[in-house]
């Protein structure tokens, strides 16, 4: 988990979906859209997003547990690439 990856989960919960260009548009995040895209698809990945096509997200009841605190990322699934990766 990143600083953007909280960052990401707050205003998608807060703006009920989000897409990568959307979110690189807000004043709140200060990365690209395309790091953004993979953060997005990366938070899918472990299950707090749900993608709904065409670039879309909205938060999962993990994703606002998560931001709620009731959740640590350490108890989320790990996907192949984390830990090994830059970008993950």
């Amino acid at each position: 988990m990143t600083l953007w990856d909280d960052r990401i989960l707050e205003i998608i919960r807060e703006e009920d979906s989000g897409t990568a260009t959307e979110l690189a548009d807000h004043d709140y995040i200060r990365v690209s859209r395309s790091q953004i895209s993979r953060r997005l698809k990366k938070l899918a990945e472990h299950g707090l997003l749900r993608s709904l096509g065409n670039g879309v997200y909205v938060i999962t009841d993990a994703g606002t547990e998560y931001l709620e605190g009731d959740l640590d990322a350490d108890e989320l699934p790990e996907s192949s690439e984390d830990h090994s990766s830059s970008t993950a």
